[in-house]
């Protein structure tokens, strides 16, 4: 039988196939170990395209794999190089292709800096706990401040961003900084100082405390214990600008209001005052469109009334009866010829009238068809007929004789030609002989 359908060893157990095995491990070491914070050197630090960093822990006693996935990678603030001490957090995990356990990173910090997170938790509780952060110790801030202090290095960032978005806003207050270290040793001591200053001055309606950015060892100033009970302790409103919006200092926690930034400060500073500006422009273009349209309304009726004036004055009244005389003389101009030219066609029309209905015209109409009727008649006459070669012949009581079969041999007849008459006597009918 081979080798590979072997399934039970010589004491009788089942054995395993190694991803069998390794699966066992990796739920015995993920199930079993929680996620830690583990202290160590960064060695082999190995920065993938795909944005993972894969990099190895090492002590004088052991060396532990670990990688820190894109996702993770990109929130942190610290830089992973060799040689570097650092505390990290994650958990255990087993790579099953190389039977490898390593540790799945989530958060890295600077060895020191791990010392300072855990002296500002405890100092944070402690002073919470004696209700140094409480909201009922909270003061009102001033919407509209006059007199700001700004304690802070005048030769930090912080200054420069300050000044320029209150000068940007058209804020019309005054700044006052009240310069003091914001980093190292003695700077909370001289921030102390600078506090005690300006609630002795008694010129400020607020007071901000702040700088920018930096790590936590750069901004632990603002986490010493004196500072944070000065600021909590200080008889003035404070804003506390520390740092960026990620940062967050016991100054944050003890100031009436927390500020990201050195430039929100300002910006909350003189939100109000940009506001009351904004409604004050409105108002200022309203009241100047309402005083235009009085304005041009009140023009509107004086040009009215100067206009009414100069039509009841008395020169336009005589100019006005001017123009009705005018116009009343040209309306009775038209209206008299409108009338001789209605008069001239009715007299037109009773003239030819009269021409059609004249005896003049009636005897020429009756002579013309008298003429004519003459014409006719003068056609239709026996002369006319004789002129055209025809006779008349007549018997001797002088009737025309139309047809032949009354007369009679020996008869005597007259004939009548264009140019006389002549005596005949009928021999036969049929013929005739003269007289």
């Amino acid at each position: 039988m081979a080798q590979a359908e072997i399934e039970l060893t010589d004491n009788g157990t089942r054995a395993e196939s190694v991803t069998e095995f390794t699966r066992r491990v990796k739920r015995l070491l993920e199930g079993g170990i929680r996620p830690a914070w583990v202290r160590g050197e960064v060695s082999n630090v190995r920065a993938q395209a795909s944005g993972h960093v894969y990099f190895s822990l090492k002590d004088a006693g052991a060396q532990l794999s670990a990688v820190l996935f894109r996702g993770d990678a990109l929130r942190q603030t610290v830089k992973l190089r060799d040689g570097a001490q650092v505390v990290v957090y994650g958990e255990i995990s087993v790579y099953e292709a190389r039977g490898q356990y390593q540790l799945i990173v989530r958060a890295v910090v600077e060895d020191g800096v791990g010392r300072l997170q855990r002296e500002f938790e405890a100092l944070k509780a402690r002073l919470a706990a004696e209700g140094l952060f409480a909201k009922e110790r909270k003061k009102p801030i001033p919407t509209m401040p006059l007199t700001v202090g700004f304690i802070t290095s005048p030769t930090g960032a912080a200054v420069q961003d300050f000044a320029r978005i209150i000068t940007r806003r058209g804020w019309c207050g005054r700044v006052v900084v009240l310069p003091a270290k914001v980093q190292g040793e003695g700077a909370a001591l001289e921030m102390v100082a600078m506090l005690k200053l300006a609630a002795q001055l008694g010129i400020f309606d607020l007071l901000v405390i702040g700088r920018g950015g930096g790590s936590l060892e750069d901004l632990w100033a603002f986490n010493e214990e004196p500072l944070v009970r000065a600021v909590a302790g200080c008889p003035l409103p404070i804003i506390s600008a520390v740092g960026h919006e990620i940062d967050f200092t016991l100054c944050d926690f003890a100031a009436d209001l927390r500020a990201e930034t050195p430039s929100a400060a300002a910006e909350l500073i003189t939100s109000h005052f940009v506001d009351c500006a904004d409604r004050l422009r409105q108002g200022r273009e309203g009241l100047v469109a309402l005083v235009d349209g009085a304005v041009q309304r009140a023009r509107a009726e004086l040009e009215h009334a100067r206009s009414r004036l100069r039509l009841l004055s008395p020169a336009t009244q005589v100019e006005q009866g001017y123009l009705r005389l005018d116009d009343i003389a040209n309306r009775l101009g038209s209206a008299l010829r409108h009338a001789a030219q209605e008069k001239r066609r009715q007299v037109a029309e009773v003239r030819g009238l009269l021409e059609r209905r004249s005896p003049e015209r009636r005897v020429e109409l009756e002579s013309h068809r008298l003429l004519s009727l003459w014409k006719r008649l003068q056609a239709a006459s026996p002369k006319s007929v004789l002129n055209r070669g025809f006779v008349i012949v007549r018997d001797q009581a002088g009737r025309p004789i139309t047809r032949r079969a009354p007369l009679t041999p020996g008869q005597r007849v007259s004939t009548e030609f264009a140019d006389g008459k002549v005596q005949v006597r009928v021999e036969e009918p049929g013929g005739t002989k003269s007289a």
